[in-house]
């Protein structure tokens, strides 16, 4: 008996951006952290929820003022108002973030599918 198969995968990425303008001046050293509620969505309708980032199957990506910054700075906690936030450590030496700066927060999430096709 002869058995063949053909297995197609593809991986869509789901983008999601939030963004946030900050109100006053952030010292270096200092912690900022954003809630879910003040960011406002691609749409610019206000955000309730920061989504759930899938093990192995997403990340995130924080912009100040344009600029990707580095991966251990901040911290993303998903969730509703109350809940979910951005977290972002400015480092010692990097200076302050100044108020009125743009914060974008990028999330993509991969949602893998296959499909396997057997001949006999």
């Amino acid at each position: 008996m002869f058995v063949a198969a053909t297995t197609t995968t593809e991986v869509a990425p789901d983008v999601a951006r939030f963004f946030y303008i900050t109100t006053a001046e952030i010292a270096e050293g200092a912690t900022l952290t954003i809630d879910a509620a003040s960011f406002l969505q691609d749409d610019g309708s206000q955000a309730t929820e920061l989504p759930a980032l899938a093990t192995n199957n997403s990340y995130f990506n924080v912009y100040i003022n344009g600029v990707l910054q580095m991966e251990g700075i901040s911290t993303y906690t998903p969730g509703a108002t109350g809940v979910g936030s951005l977290s972002i450590t400015v480092p010692t030496g990097s200076g302050s973030i100044p108020a009125n700066t743009p914060v974008v927060l990028e999330i993509v999430q991969f949602a893998p599918s296959s499909n396997t096709t057997v001949t006999t």
